[in-house]
């Protein structure tokens, strides 16, 4: 019972401090508003969830909670990652960790508790997207009937493992020392991709084939097995495949077909129980580290050793010594700069060469990937004062709050150029639209980072956002690929960078008086 008390006391505790905030339900409030773009009128040209070409199945409670289930287990189990993770870091960083281990307290209970808390978020977050389906069923009106179990049915069985792997990666990334930062978000979003994509090489693609166990951890290749094998007959033997995201109908009108009951074997039910322990797992695995890892919060003396090795940084900005403002922005170059590890200088190094002297293919995926590398810069250049709790000491200084702003804006703009510089001297001479476009995405990002930090007060959601859209843009999408489509690119920004700026300037005023 005291271990159960325990448990619930870390639980109640995380909840309320999760839960205290505006912005916290702001945010969930707007992630599950968008369940409603999951659910197309009948006259709209696209769908989020088929099966075979162009086919969905009727708005029942049965299918809204498949289209629910299956969006939140590909996509929550990737942006849930960012939103809950950072209560473990906060626990050590702030020693409250050192009066939670002097009581009676088990390091697996205090563990659970953590796991527990990012769950509930979870379920928080698909309760109101469930709630906009049920809304959805009712306004589309294309099956009245509405049968809960059915709802729940699919995210029991779907999303939960997926979120529970999930909350356990959470736990671990929080508790080891150099993934508790920008490292571990750019690790995780490359670990989501495998996990994305692990199972289906092994599916058969011939109609009637069998699952392999336990099938992937989002249950995508469950779902299309079993909505293949149950899916009402059109074409008899034609292959049926499940399409996840959003898809064009050209101008056709989409099939819809009645699909109101889920029929579960015991197969998927094992399989998928499979992975939810595989969480468990994950999770107990890291209770006999948990002592080891607490006691690394962080090393002063290690940080001034690698900032010793970076002389010659002091020696570059020298010049800018002249005047307060000058003054002020070496000091931010320097903050910014000399934390940087070997290995990021030898990243940067790579980049730049690839950028002025590869193809242009390459020179693009270049400058996304030197982006990259900047953008805890980019998102947690305005957190400085709220994450080591300076803020009432430095804004005493006259002035100081609009001058700070003014240079930070200018060193996360300047620093977003200068790593791109030799891409941005060789598109000025072959393609200046191109080099354009290279500017002004720089300062969008610089701006939208920013933003983002004083809106969210982290800068997960940033780091999130720019690693999709850093996949994206290697595929050869717009927004940051600045080969492709440059016009296009530099509109969308252009158009953006207003909104940031507003952000930013009122994030900035609010941030500065707490």
């Amino acid at each position: 019972m005291s271990g159960a008390c325990a448990v619930a006391a870390i639980l109640a505790t995380d909840l309320r401090q999760r839960l205290r905030t505006p912005r916290f339900w702001f945010l969930i409030a707007g992630l599950a508003a968008l369940m409603w773009w999951c659910f197309p009128a009948v006259d709209r040209d696209y769908l989020t969830v088929s099966v075979g070409e162009g086919m969905r199945g009727r708005y029942s409670s049965a299918w809204i909670g498949m289209v629910s289930a299956l969006m939140y287990s590909s996509t929550l189990s990737l942006a849930g990652f960012y939103l809950v993770r950072g209560t473990v870091v906060r626990d050590l960083e702030t020693r409250t960790w050192q009066l939670l281990v002097a009581t009676t307290m088990s390091r697996g209970g205090y563990l659970l508790a953590k796991w527990l808390s990012h769950m509930v978020v979870f379920a928080l977050l698909i309760g109101a997207g469930l709630a906009v389906g049920l809304v959805a069923q009712v306004l589309r009106a294309e099956d009245l009937r509405i049968d809960l179990l059915e709802l729940v049915k699919p995210v029991l069985v779907l999303t939960l493992p997926s979120l529970a792997l999930t909350a356990a990666f959470a736990v671990w990334f929080d508790l080891v020392p150099w993934l508790r930062r920008s490292a571990g978000n750019l690790l995780f979003f490359v670990v989501w991709v495998m996990l994305l994509t692990f199972g289906v090489s092994q599916a058969e693609q011939a109609p009637g084939a069998a699952l392999p166990w336990p099938g992937d951890p989002h249950g995508l290749l469950v779902a299309e097995y079993d909505l293949s094998h149950a899916w009402p007959a059109v074409d008899a033997g034609k292959e049926l495949g499940l399409s996840v995201g959003s898809q064009a109908l050209e101008g056709k009108a989409p099939v819809l077909l009645d699909w109101t009951h889920w029929q579960l074997s015991a197969a998927t039910l094992q399989g998928r129980a499979a992975w939810l322990g595989l969480a468990l797992v994950l999770l107990a695995l890291a209770v006999p580290f948990l002592d080891r890892f607490a006691a690394h919060v962080g090393n002063p003396r290690k940080a001034h050793d690698d900032g010793a090795r970076l002389r010659w940084l002091d020696a570059a900005l020298s010049p800018l010594q002249r005047g307060s403002f000058g003054t002020l922005l070496a000091a931010e170059l320097r903050l910014a700069l000399r934390p940087r590890r070997a290995w990021w200088w030898l990243a940067l190094l790579v980049t730049l060469g690839v950028q002025a002297f590869a193809p242009e293919k390459a020179m693009a995926v270049a400058i996304i990937v030197a982006w990259v590398l900047a953008m805890d810069l980019f998102a947690r250049l305005v957190l400085r004062e709220h994450e080591t709790h300076t803020t009432a000491l430095v804004f005493t200084a006259p002035g100081m709050r609009a001058r700070l702003l003014q240079v930070r804006a200018i060193v996360a703009v300047g620093l977003a150029w200068l790593l791109v510089l030799p891409a941005l001297l060789r598109l000025a001479a072959v393609h200046p639209q191109a080099a354009v476009a290279t500017l002004v995405v720089g300062v969008s990002l610089a701006s939208w980072g920013m933003a983002t930090g004083v809106l969210f007060r982290n800068g997960r959601m940033f780091e999130l956002a720019l690693l999709a859209l850093a996949y994206i843009g290697v595929q050869g999408g717009l927004l940051l690929n600045v080969a492709v489509a440059p016009m296009e690119t530099l509109r969308w920004h252009l158009l953006g960078l207003p909104l940031a700026l507003a952000i930013l300037a009122i994030g900035w005023r609010r941030m500065e008086t707490r």
